[in-house]
């Protein structure tokens, strides 16, 4: 059949609040024109992120009602270990709350100053989390992913050349390198199979340990499946247990492609570096059997994990994902080709081209949306990613995006037509659209918490 249908039903729902053009215009003037900001009863259609924001399955609430609450050893931690060890094949598993807190205990552990961590492309938190420990994080990014309205199977890829002369000429200031499946700063782009497997063999040559960041490794996996040679047929477990196979260890937040709405975990073949590990886990986040989870959450994404690489769900995901981004780009909306996974990221720079860099169009981008039909999007640009150069001046970074992400299982076609309706139609008034500056911001992860003021 022509039309992908959602591969569930829905046996719950949330009411949206509707409001007003003026309502609306109040509330982003209160949060400093910052979307982060906004009460989440103020957006109609959020699509902030797709972390922690999804929809859980009857089998996840199901799941929960068994979660153990022993503070050690309880069971629902071990069916979260098996299930981990199942897919990502690692032989220590250490919970935590979510992501960066497994990205903090990392680099806390191998990392120091003076060092730097090269990445296809390191999204914020794991930027932050590096740099908080003075090391550098280094972006080398394939040289297609420059080309945002060109379209290629595997932008998301790591430049090869690149990093091999980083591992080369550093030498022994690398203390890992890291891969993100899929690239989320790079516009959401899947990485190849040989890709990572190049990775892999550079590292290991080099005696550089290789780490995943695996948030949405099922998406990457689905993408490997539908367009790499050789791949059309195995299942999407198997890819991603591959694609595993060839990293020494892999953060994840299970609040992307966990399916849950709390959690991650560190996992790694060091049991060295795992015991450091823990001794960390025990001071800031819990006894290593939960760490800062609860039962309930450990059962949910033992659960979340397995439903992620089922086959229709991805398909559905990635199909109903590009029916958004191959909408609005054939009404002339700039966006990042091909569309990703789990977003689309409009390029704030063409859409708005009046406004410079350092006057943050995707910034623009966000509070238009915001005034004109309630959605919550996120500028993926100098606000989230500039820096300062050595004179200490600010600095463009090296594109200005506005990412849609939509969360699982959340949407309906009617809620997306509602969002392509409003992004064209803010497109046809792109001519009115004015720039911002930062009023206020704090040291690390300004994104989050800047407030702005229209110029």
């Amino acid at each position: 059949m022509r039309t992908i249908i959602e591969p569930f039903r829905i046996k719950s729902v949330e009411p949206i609040r509707m409001t007003t053009p003026a309502e609306r215009a109040g509330a982003i003037e209160a949060a400093g024109y910052n979307v982060f900001l906004l009460p989440a009863r103020d957006v109609l259609i959020d699509l902030l992120t797709d972390s922690g924001t999804g929809a859980m399955s009857a089998q996840q609430w199901a799941g929960m009602m068994q979660g153990d609450e022993s503070y050690a050893g309880s069971d629902s931690w071990y069916r979260f270990e098996q299930a981990v060890k199942d897919i990502f094949g690692f032989a220590h598993v250490i919970p935590t709350h979510q992501g960066r807190a497994a990205e903090r205990i990392l680099f806390s552990v191998m990392c120091k100053a003076g060092q730097v961590v090269p990445n296809n492309a390191h999204f914020d938190t794991t930027r932050a989390n590096i740099e908080f420990t003075g090391a550098q994080a280094l972006d080398l990014p394939c040289e297609e992913a420059r080309e945002l309205a060109q379209s290629h199977p595997f932008k998301g890829n790591i430049d090869l050349a690149a990093l091999e002369r980083v591992l080369e000429t550093r030498g022994g200031q690398v203390p890992l390198a890291m891969m993100t499946v899929t690239n989320n700063a790079g516009g959401g782009q899947p990485v190849s199979m040989a890709n990572i497997r190049a990775v892999s063999q550079l590292c290991r040559a080099h005696q550089v340990p290789f780490y995943i960041d695996a948030c949405r490794f099922a998406e990457n996996a689905y993408f490997v499946q539908q367009r790499e040679a050789g791949y059309r047929d195995k299942s999407l477990i198997d890819i991603a247990r591959e694609m595993f196979s060839y990293a020494d260890g892999c953060t994840m937040s299970a609040k992307k492609d966990g399916m849950a709405n709390i959690g991650g975990f560190l996992a790694t073949n060091d049991a060295l570096l795992a015991a450091q590990q823990r001794d960390l886990l025990i001071l800031t986040e819990g006894f290593p059997t939960y760490g800062g989870l609860a039962g309930r959450d450990l059962e949910a994404i033992a659960v979340g994990l397995h439903e992620a690489l089922q086959q229709d769900y991805q398909n559905y995901r990635a199909v109903s994902t590009a029916y958004l981004g191959n909408n609005i780009a054939q009404a002339g909306v700039p966006i990042m080709q091909p569309p990703g996974g789990h977003a689309i990221y409009i390029d704030a720079a063409k859409f708005y081209p009046h406004i410079s860099p350092l006057e943050f169009p995707g910034i623009a981008l966000t509070v238009d949306l915001y005034r004109h039909a309630g959605i919550r999007a996120v500028e993926v640009g100098s606000v989230m990613f500039g820096a300062k150069d050595a004179a200490g001046n600010p600095t463009a970074a090296r594109n200005e995006l506005v990412r849609l992400a939509v969360p699982r299982r959340v949407y309906t076609q009617s809620h997306i037509d509602y969002v392509v309706e409003a992004i064209v139609e803010v497109f046809a008034q792109r001519g009115a659209a004015r720039g911002y500056r930062i009023t206020e911001q704090p040291a690390f992860l300004r994104h989050f918490s800047a407030r702005f003021a229209p110029l």
